[in-house]
């Protein structure tokens, strides 16, 4: 099932935060998002080259508010780590699942639909628990205003999920809908780097550090691809919530290359997370075998309608590389 994406895409990201901790010591975080911007930007040019595309849309609007509030929500991400313990502030991001489920119970809710997928949802929540386990965050009153910053990041990360399902819907492949992601993510880190009177890369630059910026970049746009597709193929919540695996990933990660101890309550979470994603997909294909599910906020109409109007766009279905003839 095209949820599973989201297992790739998380284990891409995670290696990607590996790289991202180990290049502090080389480059400003204005440079890490510049130079993963501009790697993906590179990446998916040649790749239309190769494969074929355009990046021509009729959506451009659409575009920029994915980029636009997805590179937002980036920043305060990463500004959160500077006020919070990383634990707290990581919870707090991955609280955006939960919104997720929120956004689409009010929606199915507004639209007059008697259907919500109770059981996904709590698998979600569930999952939840065992990041808390698993990272075991604390906050102070000194850190109340980190904590908001942290907990908005969350919420537009749920607002960008919901649009980049949203773009799949309307037919934008994959790799259209990351570039102008990526373009974004560059033109902001340029702009921080030159707003703080910095030099991008205007510095001695080591081999290592290279290979890190570089494989940040790479490991990004793969993760993005794959975690788009998941979106727009998947279910929603479904995806929303084998996005924890990230979580999973990562303390694996820590463990295996800085030996960081778990715990009971870290094993716990771990196995939380775990049966909570399985038990989520095993409910999904007993309940709900269509692309669309039912409390889908994105009317049927209007992405069916748009779809059809640009039918050399993509096969939803089947090809997410369009080759232009």
């Amino acid at each position: 099932m095209q949820s599973l994406w989201m297992l790739v895409a998380s284990l891409l990201f995670s290696i990607m935060g590996v790289c991202v901790k180990l290049s502090a010591s080389h480059f400003s975080t204005s440079e890490v998002v510049l130079c993963r911007g501009l790697v993906g930007v590179i990446f998916i040019i040649g790749l239309i080259k190769i494969r074929g595309g355009t990046l021509r849309t009729a959506f451009p609007r659409d575009h920029l508010i994915r980029g636009g509030i997805g590179v937002i929500s980036l920043w305060m991400w990463f500004y959160s780590f500077r006020l919070l313990p990383v634990a707290t502030a990581t919870t707090l991001n991955y609280m955006s699942s939960i919104w997720m489920a929120a956004i689409l119970f009010c929606a199915a809710w507004w639209q007059g639909k008697k259907r919500f997928e109770w059981g996904l949802a709590a698998a979600v929540i569930f999952s939840f628990i065992g990041v808390a386990l698993l990272l075991r965050p604390s906050i102070d009153a000194s850190q109340i205003a980190g904590g908001i910053v942290a907990l908005v990041s969350g919420v537009l990360s749920a607002i960008v999920y919901l649009q980049v399902r949203k773009l799949g819907l309307l037919g934008e492949p994959e790799y259209r809908v990351v570039f102008y992601f990526s373009l974004t993510g560059f033109l902001a880190g340029l702009g921080g780097c030159l707003s703080s009177g910095e030099i991008p890369f205007y510095h001695p630059v080591s081999a290592q550090g290279l290979a890190l910026v570089i494989t940040i970049g790479l490991t990004a746009t793969l993760a993005q691809i794959a975690m788009t597709r998941a979106y727009r193929l998947g279910n929603t919540l479904v995806t929303a919530n084998l996005q924890y695996s990230g979580i999973v990933f990562s303390s694996l990660l820590g463990l295996v290359i800085w030996h960081d101890a778990l715990g009971w309550m870290g094993w716990t979470g771990l196995a939380i997370i775990l049966l909570s994603g399985v038990a989520s997909t095993f409910y999904h294909q007993a309940t709900e075998s269509a692309l669309q599910p039912a409390n889908d906020p994105i009317p049927p109409s209007e992405s069916q309608k748009l779809s059809d109007s640009h039918p050399a766009t993509i096969d939803l279905e089947e090809n997410p590389w369009p080759i232009q003839r």
